[in-house]
């Protein structure tokens, strides 16, 4: 770890105690390409085994750590292979009962979230890939811990439209299917264009193919963090002295991640993975990605200037961030969920932030299209549609992309949605009702864009 000065060390607490710190979460990989089996129920039975097996001592282990050196780690969790690989050797099992397994296995060892309830399909549809989309809103209605993802496209292979037309009907009925629990299920459901294969944020977490059999990857978080250290800085501080506050907070953060890594990986007896660097914001007063943006100079969140003083941000705790650990990964940028970050909730609120404003927001970050709650009459074309705008700005900018968005069956722009707990609430927000369905329902593959013949 090198040298480390008592003044860091008194900085790093006190980020830890004001300022809302925390590593946000330990998440480990497990593979299940050797619980493939053409017998569901037997199927079903190694993947319970093997996922309580190898995660039976995550959660004490990450107690442990937390408590020793005090250090608030959030979140367990644990993220595995694609179910859908796992669907094509059984023809006739039913998907739901994998993600009753994987939510069974879940509770067993007392993680928060499990994720990999999923499928890849950004070239076409495997074996098994369109019976689990198809399973999504009943196994996540059925379930309370799993977590689903798709990816629909990637720079190298263009635009799986018929997915996309798909998954703009799976969030639909998802959203139906559990709108007795304030439509919850679509809040663990988020559709990917270059899914990263490492990340350990949920609802996006699953373990890729060339992956180790098991692994753990950190999360770091920090917001709190970097606006508090914003805040010391005068008001006429030149943006090139922003950038490098930014950059040396973000590389103390990345450095607590480095080492809750290296501790959890000793512990275990399995390899470090990645350190994520994205900046994941809470419902916490101060705790907020908008904050520090709008600590840089800007009246609220979402009013011209924005995405300019994101890419700074994002571009800022990268360079820091990879400073301080040699295996950066996941999605590594700042999220910007708008229920989950008190100011995007205010800046929605009063109107200074739009959905077309986070898809502009997109370009230079993560995942723009994060926790939206929108009317809940909006149509499954309108949904699709957005899914392929975001797509669209991964695919062309070779990053990664997502859309959670949460249609409120049963109420309209203006209402509230209050998930509770991390998910926080957020203002419904109107969305364009102009309908693209000719457009939805051609169906095919948008070609790849230039970038992709890099090699």
């Amino acid at each position: 770890m090198g040298i480390i000065n008592t003044s860091d060390i008194l900085e790093t607490i006190g980020m830890i105690t004001a300022e809302n710190l925390d590593v946000r979460t330990v998440t480990m990989g497990i593979s299940l390409l050797d619980c493939i089996d053409p017998d569901p129920k037997r199927a079903c039975e190694k993947i319970y085994n093997k996922i309580t097996t190898k995660a039976a001592r995550l959660v004490p282990v990450v107690e442990d750590i937390s408590r020793e050196y005090g250090i608030p780690i959030v979140n367990k969790r644990i993220s595995v292979t694609p179910i859908a690989m796992l669907l094509g050797a059984a023809p006739d099992a039913d998907p739901v009962d994998y993600a009753k397994a994987l939510d069974a296995a879940a509770k067993k060892v007392g993680v928060n979230f499990i994720g990999g309830f999923g499928a890849l399909v950004h070239k076409g549809f495997s074996n098994g890939d369109e019976r689990l989309i198809r399973a999504i809103p009943e196994a996540l209605a059925q379930t309370d811990l799993v977590c689903s993802s798709v990816n629909i496209g990637s720079t190298k292979s263009g635009l799986n439209m018929d997915a996309v037309r798909l998954m703009g009907q799976i969030v639909h009925d998802t959203a139906a299917r559990t709108a007795d629990n304030m439509c919850l299920g679509a809040a663990k459901l988020v559709v990917f264009c270059n899914a990263p294969e490492d990340n350990p944020f949920m609802a996006g977490a699953f373990h890729g193919v060339g992956e180790p059999d098991c692994e753990i990857h950190v999360g770091v978080s920090g917001p709190g963090a970097v606006r508090a250290a914003l805040a010391k800085l005068p008001k006429d501080a030149p943006l090139d002295e922003v950038a490098e506050l930014v950059k040396r907070t973000a590389f103390k953060i990345t450095r607590l991640g480095q080492l809750v890594a290296n501790l959890a990986s000793e512990r275990l007896g399995m390899p470090a993975g990645i350190i994520d660097l994205s900046l994941a914001p809470t419902p916490a007063i101060g705790d907020s990605v908008a904050n520090i943006l709008e600590e840089m100079g800007l009246e609220s969140c979402g009013c011209c200037g924005t995405t300019a003083c994101l890419a700074l941000l994002n571009d800022a705790v990268k360079k820091g961030g990879v400073m301080a650990s040699n295996h950066v990964g996941g999605l590594s940028g700042a999220f910007i969920p708008v229920s989950e970050d008190d100011g995007m909730i205010k800046a929605a609120t009063c109107g200074s932030l739009s959905i077309e404003k986070l898809e502009a927001m997109t370009a230079v970050c993560s995942v723009g299209i994060d926790m939206v709650v929108i009317p809940g009459d909006t149509t499954p074309e309108v949904i699709g549609a957005l899914i392929a705008d975001e797509a669209a700005i991964g695919m062309v900018n070779s990053k990664t992309t997502a859309v959670r968005v949460i249609p409120a069956i049963g109420h309209k722009a203006g209402d509230t949605l209050d998930f509770g707990g991390l998910l926080g609430y957020a203002p419904i927000m109107p969305i364009s009702t102009w309908k693209p369905d000719v457009f939805i329902h051609r169906g095919g593959r948008i070609p790849a864009p230039m970038q992709a013949l890099k090699n």
